[in-house]
């Protein structure tokens, strides 16, 4: 089990919790379902996709790019395929689609940024249109954007319509559910608007914060998604679905700096440009600028249900914003943050070159131990606390400078934190590193993935010797470029002056 608690988690009552089997659906299930398969299945909502269906029952084959075991201890009664749908040869995907009856699409490409994601977006419908078609599943479900199509859209909302349009074009019926913003621990709009929140006393308001939308809660839309897999009647219809409320996102703000009892200024001002909005909304919050401009072009739209058939199929009250906010709030305080955006940034992640993968060893490393009388499982449960809110123990104007740097040239940088603060898991990210391996009381293997001209890893060891555990840290680098030896060579002093400071603030910080 890959799944490691670093300390205690506090028991919820199972109406308080996020747990599949606590989620009240209005639907029934089906005993007749064929297999599903749920594309996206690591990113933020095939993650929590997932473990419903397989509560109720299902059977399922989750797809992911790049394989883990992660992914089988997360699902163990789920099958698990690798597939790309930007791949040209389609092997894989068919060989995905073999034997399904009903396919959820759940895929997008914002990852990539506004530049690229349109394009990669209908390229991978195509081909997920085309091995559907030839494995001759039942059904298509797909979640897409809500948007006016009779008025002039944003990049992002055009893009998710078009990629419905392309999924129709085929022979597989497609339901598609069109939703607005998504509020829940994790997404990426709720902690923008978390951030921008906590960290402004005064919040400015361009004209565009005055359209109105219509949030939804991530459980909502879990909600749907099951409840038109087991009413057949959905199939090969469209619908559009929200929380119980819409209001302008100016009002979103403001309620939810009711709900913190933090008093803002909200100031008009005439300056609306959303790209460099967005790019100082990027400082400011975990999200990245590439993901940001996306999510934010989509503001410039009113984004409400122009219609709400799907009540007749799936009659249940959606929550309001505020219950939203004030459930992502509880379940960040609970540390019960099961999926987050970041599950699926940078794109590709899955893909890259593990430290084992290498043909060769790494020409550059640098490596620190100390030796302590401290226990192992003591020692293990205070490194796994590097990160987010905890800093790095020491030096961590140093670690922040560095992710204040990666941030405002584009890169992902340290405000990212962690999911979880009492759990790590691998592919967990941790500021600007990503778990690649994780093994309990023994290894902690940490990817970079800030911009740099070279490939890193940084690994904590604990080995016992007599009568005494040592404890290790390696900084691997991998680089060709002139540049990157550079960059290497420039980093060096300081790995002298952080890793020693760090490893025996680990130890003394352990019970």
């Amino acid at each position: 089990m890959m799944v490691r608690s670093v300390r205690p988690l506090h028991p919820l009552k199972p109406k308080d919790s996020d747990d599949p089997w606590d989620l009240e659906l209005p639907s029934k299930r089906d005993p007749t379902m064929g297999k599903i398969l749920v594309t996206g299945a690591s990113g933020y909502i095939g993650g929590r996709l997932v473990p419903q269906l397989l509560a109720r029952g299902y059977k399922v084959r989750a797809m992911v790019r790049g394989d883990s075991p992660e992914h089988h201890s997360l699902w163990p009664r789920a099958e698990i395929v690798a597939a790309d749908v930007l791949d040209q040869k389609m092997g894989p995907l068919e060989k995905a689609l073999e034997g399904i009856d009903t396919a959820y699409y759940l895929m997008h490409s914002l990852n990539l940024g506004p530049k690229e994601f349109r394009s990669a977006d209908i390229q991978a419908a195509i081909h997920f249109r085309r091995a559907a078609e030839k494995q001759k599943i039942r059904r298509i479900i797909y979640l897409g954007g809500l948007g006016d199509v009779r008025g002039t859209l944003s990049r992002h909302l055009r893009s998710r319509i078009e990629v419905a349009e392309e999924l129709k074009k085929g022979a597989v019926p497609v339901t598609i559910l069109r939703a607005a913003v998504i509020i829940g621990s994790g997404s990426a709009s709720y902690e923008i608007i978390l951030n921008l929140v906590r960290k402004l006393y005064v919040v400015f308001i361009p004209d565009w914060a005055n359209n109105r939308c219509q949030p939804i809660a991530i459980r909502d839309v879990i909600r749907y998604l099951v409840g038109v897999l087991e009413v057949p009647e959905t199939s090969g219809r469209h619908f559009d679905i929200g929380g119980k409320d819409a209001l302008t996102y100016k009002r979103m703000l403001m309620v939810l700096s009711r709900v913190l009892l933090l008093k803002r200024f909200f100031m008009p001002v005439p300056f609306a440009n959303i790209k460099a909005y967005a790019y100082f909304t990027s400082l400011l919050t975990p999200v990245p600028a590439q993901l940001t401009q996306c999510l934010m072009e989509g503001l410039k739209n009113e984004v409400v249900c122009q219609d709400n058939h799907i009540k007749k199929y799936l009659p249940f009250t959606p929550m309001s914003y505020k219950e939203s906010i004030v459930r992502a709030l509880t379940r960040e305080e609970q540390d019960r943050v099961y999926t987050r955006w970041s599950d699926a940034y940078p794109p590709a992640h899955e893909l890259a070159i593990k430290l084992h993968e290498l043909e060769e060893k790494p020409a550059y490393t640098t490596s620190c131990t100390i030796q302590t009388q401290k226990r192992t499982e003591s020692l293990f449960k205070s490194l796994c606390n590097v990160g987010g809110k905890e800093g790095w123990f020491q030096n961590n104007w140093m670690w922040r400078m560095r992710g204040m740097i990666d941030r405002i040239l584009g890169g992902v940088g340290t405000s990212r934190g962690r999911r979880s603060y009492t759990t790590l898991k691998i592919n967990d990210v941790i500021d600007f590193w990503r778990i690649e391996d994780f093994r309990e009381n023994k290894r902690l293997l940490l990817r970079a993935e800030m911009l740099l001209p070279g490939k890193a890893w940084l690994e904590f060891e604990i080995k016992d010797l007599q009568g005494a555990r040592q404890l290790g840290l390696t900084a691997y680098y991998d680089t060709k470029s002139l540049w990157g030896k550079i960059y290497w060579y420039a980093c060096l002093p300081f790995h002298f002056i952080i890793f020693k400071k760090l490893l025996v603030n680990i130890a003394a910080r352990s019970a």
